[in-house]
């Protein structure tokens, strides 16, 4: 039996003020619950759209890329493999002169091409230029005369609109000229053209300040009244790359050339004129030529054209290689 000292004492009840405060426990409805699940959804949904439709990007540019790659590749091997008998076509267009789809450059590597090309019959250059260089037109056309006597392949010159000044120049080295009708032939001459302003300087009261280390080094200068002895110097010279000229196109027309005293003056004539005075043979045109002289209709084009990537470079920039580094998501710039 115990006794009171051993019984435990009852707790005591605590304070109002130190029970805790029980109240409602806030419970989210079923509204605000399906709201925020489905806002969760489309958060989600609008994630994998992201992600897909970057996805969706990076691939069409991987697919461009290989495209140009491949077409590239597909221009450049072109003419690698062995081809049956063709006539082989190589374009002189626009002006002649360094850095242009006429350079020199360009035609003697399409005429190298073609020459090497066992399948090729002959060639035909396709001329429609006003001229250009001297010394591009020159060059181009000991490198045919080079190549007939290497490969003893005949080169034919068909005209379309024009063929004109250093066109006709690399035009004389073939064996054959023909033109259309109403072709443009001709204005075998030489031309260095400028401007001169002096006089309008001088009523606008400017002042041209040239200094020149040698006499002649300021030769020719728009700014500057007209020096005599370098005017002659200037046409000297010029008559000498014209006799150049004649001499070319004499050597390469040879007897067919009727004389007469404008045929080297700078004039120039239609294909039915150009015709009777010998500056061309006859009346032709691609596929006649290819057809009826070449004997062999197929023709295959050697000349170097811009690939779809310089295309898109000239055209875009680098606009274009910045916006596909973005979308592979390499991030920065191009610099």
């Amino acid at each position: 039996m115990s006794s009171p000292a051993d019984d435990p004492l009852p707790e005591a009840p605590l304070p109002p003020a130190a029970q805790p405060a029980r109240g409602p426990i806030a419970v989210p409805s079923p509204g605000i619950e399906q709201a925020l699940e489905r806002l969760a959804r489309e958060l989600l949904q609008e994630r994998r759209l992201e992600r897909r439709w970057r996805s969706t990007i990076r691939l069409a540019w991987l697919v461009l890329v290989i495209g140009v790659l491949w077409t590239v590749f597909a221009q450049r091997t072109h003419h690698a493999g062995p081809n049956g008998p063709h006539t082989a076509l190589v374009d002189v267009r626009g002006e002649i002169a360094p850095d242009s789809e006429a350079s020199a450059e360009q035609l003697i590597a399409a005429l190298r091409q073609a020459f090497e090309d066992n399948g090729a019959q002959a060639i035909v250059l396709r001329i429609n230029s006003p001229g250009g260089s001297p010394v591009q037109a020159g060059i181009v056309n000991d490198e045919i005369r080079r190549l007939k006597a290497k490969h003893q392949k005949k080169v034919y010159a068909v005209v379309e609109e024009m063929c004109a000044s250093g066109a006709y120049y690399i035009a004389v080295a073939a064996d054959e000229i023909f033109v259309d009708k109403a072709s443009l032939v001709g204005s075998i001459g030489v031309l260095m053209d400028g401007f001169g302003v002096a006089g309008l300087m001088d009523k606008l009261g400017v002042e041209r300040r040239l200094l020149t280390a040698g006499e002649n080094k300021g030769m020719l200068d728009p700014f500057s009244p007209q020096n005599e002895r370098h005017k002659a110097y200037a046409q000297a010279m010029i008559d000498q790359i014209h006799r150049q000229f004649i001499a070319v196109v004499k050597d390469g027309r040879g007897k067919r050339l009727k004389d007469g005293p404008d045929v080297f003056s700078g004039l120039f004539w239609n294909g039915e004129e150009a015709v009777k005075l010998g500056l061309a043979d006859r009346f032709g045109n691609l596929d006649s030529v290819a057809r009826d002289v070449i004997k062999a209709e197929e023709v295959i084009d050697y000349t170097p054209r811009d690939n779809v990537a310089e295309r898109l470079a000239k055209r875009f920039g680098a606009a274009v290689g910045e916006g596909a580094v973005r979308a592979l998501g390499f991030g920065g710039r191009l610099r």
